[in-house]
């Protein structure tokens, strides 16, 4: 089997920019650390992958120092690049696969407790096929993860990025393009304060993926009282 190659799509953790559909409760500030947690944890478990290569999109395209510093050594790193979802994934995997990758996952980082046997089935079940597309729903309609065997730009055309039925644009356009879909586990990402109170009720150790977020995230909301006495362990 060949190497892979994952890439996580990733910004730049500055108050105001990112996790904003969680302020207010949440400060600007607090949300910008809570995702720069998140990012570290990503980091953390994608990087335990064997025979997958890992690479970072980075936005804003001023932030590779940034990136630099948190990323691992040898993880690559690529400005994200495109007017919209779309195109930057479309480019993302145009890059991927340039580099010589022979198969190519994109992964969001809004799911801190991903584990990796999720990533790793993705790239398997690609490997081995007959599936050509790899897609790993999210509750809200998205989707935490797509792979490809081969640049499918086709994929990512005329659907509409914010909403609820970008898993279902998807699975049209892999059905009109002819392209086999495999669909993963179903897997939550963290955007809405409901999302991060399922999160922090949900069990975790320190062998859990995430459990730094899932920590960080229930101190935050027991600091600011948003959970109950038996929740915060009171």
């Amino acid at each position: 089997m060949e190497m892979g190659l994952l890439i996580i799509f990733a910004k730049q953790p500055s108050p105001g920019q990112v996790k904003t559909r969680l302020c207010p409760p949440l400060s600007p500030r607090g949300a910008a650390r809570l995702y720069g947690q998140f990012l570290e944890d990503v980091l953390e478990e994608m990087a335990r992958l064997p025979r997958i290569k890992l690479a970072l999109a980075y936005t804003p395209a001023s932030a590779r120092s940034f990136f630099r510093n948190l990323a691992p050594p040898g993880v690559r790193l690529v400005a994200q690049a495109g007017k919209d979802l779309g195109e930057r994934l479309q480019m993302a995997f145009n890059w991927g696969f340039a580099e010589g990758a022979g198969t190519v996952l994109i992964r969001n980082s809004d799911s801190p407790d991903l584990p990796g046997s999720l990533v790793m089935e993705a790239w398997t079940v690609l490997e081995q096929g007959p599936a050509r597309v790899a897609l790993g729903p999210c509750p809200d309609g998205g989707y935490y993860l797509v792979g490809l065997r081969r640049p499918q730009p086709e994929l990512f055309q005329g659907i509409t990025w914010s909403g609820s039925t970008v898993l279902a644009a998807t699975l049209a356009q892999a059905q009109k393009s002819g392209l086999p879909v495999q669909l993963l586990p179903p897997w939550p990402d963290l955007d809405t304060f409901d999302d991060l109170l399922a999160f922090v009720r949900s069990a975790k150790t320190r062998l859990s993926p995430g459990w730094r977020s899932y920590e960080l995230a229930k101190a935050m909301l027991t600091d600011q009282a948003l959970l109950g006495e038996e929740e915060s362990g009171a």
